[in-house]
């Protein structure tokens, strides 16, 4: 997993993992949400988009399960936090 900065006023970092197709990202919040069976595409999109919020909110919010990862939880780094979150599923 790369973890790529991006240049968003709501959106601090995406990292993705071919093989498993799940994308994290990192809000400016602080936030981290980790999102399923997202192809490809949607990542490299999403890295192309002009505006990387508005692309979020138009092509993967609301469109992917997801899971919020909590790294500070019981002192778990990021990788080990990411099976304690709790998962979401979107609504079709």
């Amino acid at each position: 997993m790369l973890r790529v900065d991006l240049q968003s006023s709501s959106l601090n970092a995406a990292t993705f993992q071919d093989h498993s197709a799940s994308l994290e990202l990192e809000f400016r919040s602080g936030a981290i949400y980790r999102y399923s069976d997202v192809p490809a595409q949607v990542y490299q999109e999403l890295l192309r988009a002009e505006s990387k919020g508005r692309y979020f909110n138009q092509h993967i919010r609301n469109r992917f399960s997801y899971t919020k990862i909590d790294p500070a939880r019981n002192g778990a780094t990021r990788d080990s936090a990411l099976n304690q979150g709790t998962e979401y599923r979107a609504i079709p």
